[in-house]
């Protein structure tokens, strides 16, 4: 089951009972007093548990007044300038309570104490990497088939990835032979002037060889020739390995978003990373 994106007036919006939120994606130039009533009265309507909203700095007003809480923030999101909050309001109090805090605690310790790298880093000879291309299509959606029970978006279907390739993603993939082993994504937004670096997968036998950390500087780079000048991630809390590999990058953290996202067949909470690009 994976949530659907629609529109409210012009907010873009994702929700459904698998993440069981709503999901504010774009303010869309909408009211910001109206947006942030009328996906409360979805989320109520529909009974979800959390709102999760992506609210530019100069509307971050109209949440406060609306009881909404800061969980991350990302200076200069938009085109360079203006900020992110990303603002949250609980209908459930269990909700708001992350699982094994101590461990959430540990990981970004680990992380945060991590210095970026002062070298690039570098593939085996026995590895190429490119952008994918539609024809991949199957063996990536295979590979998150492989790496995710569940995930907010439906990158296990192939249609959807050549859809998205079409539009506004490019995938960046890594192959061992003919085997895909490793995939990520830049979800562009031109618009807005901000990539999110998002969907990592590793087959399982191949974890260890720095692919994902590979793959996010080859990103970065595409990203940059296209002047995109954000780069941010909503990375598993739980996750040593892509916590530490962002920060490896020079990444900063934002903050957490609490019980956020199911993925891998639970909810989880997530932790906001960041950087400017060159």
């Amino acid at each position: 089951m994976i949530d659907h994106v629609t529109r409210l007036g012009r907010a873009v919006v994702q929700h459904g009972p698998a993440n069981d939120r709503v999901y504010l994606m774009k303010l869309g130039g909408d009211d910001p007093r109206q947006t942030a009533w009328r996906i409360e009265e979805l989320a109520r309507d529909e009974g979800y548990s959390k709102i999760i909203a992506k609210v530019p700095g100069q509307a971050r007003g109209a949440f406060d007044a609306a009881a909404y809480h800061a969980e991350a923030f990302v200076p200069r999101f938009y085109q360079g300038t203006t900020d992110v909050h990303f603002m949250a309001k609980y209908f459930d109090e269990e909700r708001r309570q992350p699982d094994a805090p101590e461990q959430l605690a540990e990981v970004l310790a680990a992380a945060r104490n991590r210095r970026p790298d002062s070298e690039a880093p570098v593939l085996d000879d026995r590895y190429r990497w490119r952008v994918t291309e539609p024809a991949d299509a199957e063996a990536m959606a295979a590979l998150y088939r492989q790496v995710f029970a569940t995930y907010p978006f439906p990158i296990h279907d192939p249609d959807y990835l050549r859809r998205t390739m079409a539009e506004h993603v490019v995938y960046f993939g890594i192959w061992d032979g003919g085997e895909l082993v490793a995939l990520a994504s830049a979800e562009m937004d031109p618009a807005g002037g901000n990539v999110e670096m998002t969907d990592f997968a590793t087959r399982p036998d191949q974890r260890g060889g720095g692919f994902a950390t590979f793959l996010l500087a080859r990103m970065e780079e595409e990203m940059a020739r296209r002047h995109l000048p954000t780069a941010y991630t909503i990375a598993r809390a739980v996750s040593f390995g892509m916590n530490i590999t962002f920060a490896r990058r020079g990444y900063r953290f934002g903050g957490t978003l609490t019980n956020n996202t199911n993925i891998s067949g639970s909810l989880e909470s997530m932790n906001v990373w960041y950087k400017p690009l060159p």
